[in-house]
Order: C-alpha cells, then structure tokens, then sequence
C-alpha cells in the first residue's frame, strides 16, 4: 500500500513504537510530522530529511498543542493521517492506595493527550474531506487487574473517546480506529521482565504494520474498531 504524496502526523516519535511507526511510513515515501517533547533523537534519525518536519510539544498542554500541531499541519499543506502514539504507564498499586498524582499523570497522558491532539488536528482532517485517526489503547484496557487500575482505567477512557470519535466523524469520511497490544518487544520492557519468553511479545514492527494498515485506503471500511495486537501470549 503506497504513501507516497500522504501527509501522516505521528505522537510519540521519539519512543521505540513511534520511530518503528515513523521509519515504516517513511519508507513508503509517506511525509511525516513527527511530534514529541523530546526531539533530539527524531533529529539525529532524520536528520536534513525534507519530508520529515518535526515538532516539539507537551500533549498536556492544551494551548501548546493547538499552536505547535496546528502550525505544523499547515507544513505540508495538510495531513491526510493521525497515529497517536504518545502515552504513558505505572502500575503497582492498589485501587484504595493509588494517589491523585498516578491518577492524573495516566489520565493526562492517555486520555486527556487525546482530546488536545484531536482538537489540533481533526479541522484539517475535516477540511480534507477525508483521513485516517489511529489510537494506541492497551490489551490491559479490556479487563481490570490487579496493581493497574489507574493504567487500565486511563487506556479505557482512550479506546471510549476513540469510539466516539469514529462515530462522530465517519459521515466525514474519516475512520477513527485503535490497536490494543499486548507486551511491546522494547528494551525498557525486557528489562522490567528479564526472565519473560520475549518471543512471544509484539515487535514494534510488526504493531506498525498493523497501525499502517488502519491508516491506509484497506482500511476504509473499518470504523471505531479496537484491534488487538498480542502476537502469541
């Protein structure tokens, strides 16, 4: 499926999933707006590439969001595609003992990110006529389990709002869709679990597929769907 003369702005760029999402696209000659707070590593991978533009923004801030993303959706004249990427994760404690700041650094984060990228970037998508809205929820959203309320919870909120949105936007030609992978293959995940069969866990890679996939034409058919992605756990 080519991308080539597509705009896609893609959150997170600089995490392990984000530049597996960004270096996929780019390879299929999609432009990309890559959207991070910390943009040095999205600068050394892309280095003086014409087609990448990068912006540096905190998604918890509103105004900031409207401003940076908005700005840089004009780059190129337009996006025809969002893959929100950004997020965040804590567990370990329990529903009764969660504090306030947990609480809202994942809502923030997972939930409230949402809103504020939807904000900068669904007019464009609108005034396109047409576009493509991926979220990243999490195979933990689907049921509650112990020491990960406040996670689960903050990635049900997300796959809601993402449904929502597809239900909002669809007579606008826009699909709004969401994977839910499981264990991520990543360094910082292989460490917190040395002694796990990482094998069995979902590549960056191969999740980008997946989010390429419901960011392209194949997908057109397909509205307000939270996919899982959890390779053989």
């Amino acid at each position: 499926m080519s991308n080539i003369n597509k705009t896609v702005l893609i959150t997170g760029a600089s995490g392990h999933l984000g530049g597996a999402v960004a270096a996929a696209f780019r390879a299929t000659g999609a432009q990309l707006v890559l959207v991070d707070r910390q943009v040095h590593p999205l600068k050394s991978q892309f280095g003086d590439d014409k087609a990448v533009h990068i912006v540096e923004a905190d998604l918890v801030d509103r105004e900031a969001v409207l401003e940076a993303v908005g700005s840089a959706c004009s780059w190129f004249n337009g996006i025809d595609a969002v893959c929100h990427i950004a997020g965040g994760f804590r567990m370990g404690e329990l529903v009764h003992e969660t504090a306030p700041q947990t609480w809202d650094f994942l809502m923030d984060l997972n939930a409230r990110s949402l809103l504020n990228l939807a904000a900068a970037t669904v007019p464009t998508l609108q005034q396109r006529g047409t576009g493509y809205f991926v979220t990243v929820g999490a195979g933990a959203a689907q049921k509650g389990s112990a020491l990960m309320g406040a996670y689960s919870a903050s990635k049900s909120a997300l796959i809601r709002l993402t449904e929502s949105m597809s239900s909002e936007l669809k007579n606008s030609n826009i699909n709004v869709n969401c994977v839910l992978p499981s264990i991520i293959d990543t360094p910082d995940n292989r460490l917190a679990m040395p002694d796990a069969d990482h094998a069995n866990w979902v590549t960056p890679a191969a999740l980008a597929n997946v989010i390429m996939f419901l960011a392209s034409d194949a997908a057109s058919a397909i509205h307000g769907a939270a996919v899982p992605v959890i390779g053989k756990v």
